[in-house]
């Protein structure tokens, strides 16, 4: 056999016998088992990084899973971003207030944690502040719509000190209010409450007092400036002889992630449709990104893959497309290149035109259930 070395060996390379056979070459056998091998071993350490990795990813997926037993917080974000040309919608300024109101219960509702109004009418709108000329018919509709879900989301005792009389707000007695669970009565004991820095001196080495829209003031941990809003989580024991409660300052998203309360939605405005993406407050951006149209694939027929920053997005009354069309920076023209899932949530609709604060409720409704069986745990009872 061409394995097994020869009884004799020949001081030359190649030689032949008798029976004209040729010669091993020593030198070249040696090589190539030396090769065979090493890719042996190659082959070996390869399957064995394969384990190790498998090993740490179901470790990893453990991990998870323990830490969504053991914690009552949500470890997810669900972000909503749509046009605010969708104002243009209603034909009176009564009517555009109610639209945002509509906007605002549905992802009070659903839980959105974060709302992104951009700008397809290139109103070049950054910000809120400022005199605007207030509701009209047209126009201004990103500001507008931003103002009026800034007002529903913020508690009713803490909107006087931030929202002064304004033309936009004239109309927002006809809003429903959302009633999320960050709107508290005055009487109730909860851990954690709203409520905003009070221009009131406080002795040295003590904290400011705050507004939190209880029968006594809060002091808190720290000295901040007047005028600011902020989560005070309270002290679970207080003395309820003091003159004021005690509690320390809390980032916003503590209520969510530790005791697993809706605590309302940022509000932000973008430039265009591309600066949703781009200008995303999370460090890793959003890990799975949805776009709705009526010429997306069926949601009935989608499973959504693990994620911890949801963003759907939906277009105004022309669409995505046209969204697409008034971003300067992107030169494409099939707005689903732009998401990782893009669907109709609404297969075999009854009207032509889903109205896009339907499009949220239906959207959202048919989502719930896929985001459940990604985090079971959060969805119990």
């Amino acid at each position: 056999m061409a394995d097994e070395p020869p009884v004799k060996k020949n001081k030359t390379n190649h030689l032949s016998n008798n029976k004209g056979e040729e010669r091993i070459n020593w030198r070249k056998w040696k090589e190539q088992k030396k090769e065979e091998k090493r890719q042996r071993k190659e082959s070996k350490l390869i399957q064995q990084l394969e384990k190790q990795q498998q090993k740490k990813r179901e470790e990893n997926e453990q991990q998870v899973q323990q830490e969504q037993r053991e914690s009552k917080g949500r470890l997810y974000t669900l972000s909503v971003a749509l046009p605010g040309s969708v104002m243009d919608n209603a034909q009176s300024p009564e009517l555009r207030t109610y639209l945002a109101g509509q906007i605002a219960r549905a992802c009070a509702v659903f839980c959105v944690d974060e709302v992104v109004i951009f700008d397809e009418l290139r109103e070049d709108v950054k910000s809120v502040e400022g005199d605007f000329r207030g509701i009209g018919k047209k126009g201004q509709g990103c500001v507008q719509l931003a103002r009026v879900l800034q007002y529903l989301e913020c508690p009713q005792y803490l909107r006087k000190s931030f929202f002064p009389k304004h033309q936009d707000l004239q109309f927002a007695g006809l809003l429903n209010p959302l009633d999320s669970p960050h709107h508290m009565r005055i009487d109730e004991e909860v851990e954690f409450r709203e409520g905003v820095v009070l221009n009131q001196p406080s002795k040295p080495g003590l904290g400011s007092f705050v507004n939190c829209g209880m029968r006594k003031e809060v002091q808190i941990d720290k000295q901040l400036k007047a005028g600011l809003r902020v989560t005070v989580q309270l002290n679970k024991s207080q003395n309820k002889e003091g003159k004021v409660y005690k509690g320390v300052v809390v980032a916003p998203h503590v209520p969510r992630t530790e005791g697993g309360l809706y605590w309302g939605y940022s509000v932000r405005l973008a430039s265009c449709l591309s600066a949703v993406f781009t200008e995303c407050p999370y460090k890793d951006g959003y890990d799975l990104t949805i776009g709705t149209s009526e010429r997306g694939k069926n949601v009935d027929h989608v499973t959504l893959p693990p994620f911890k920053r949801m963003l759907v997005v939906f277009g105004g009354l022309q669409g995505l497309e046209a969204s697409v069309d008034a971003d300067e920076n992107l030169n494409i023209t099939d707005p689903s290149v732009l998401f990782d899932l893009y669907l109709n949530t609404c297969r075999g609709q009854g009207s032509r035109t889903i109205r896009t604060e339907e499009a949220i409720l239906i959207s959202l409704s048919g989502l719930r259930q896929k985001i459940a069986a990604v985090f079971p745990d959060q969805f119990k009872g």
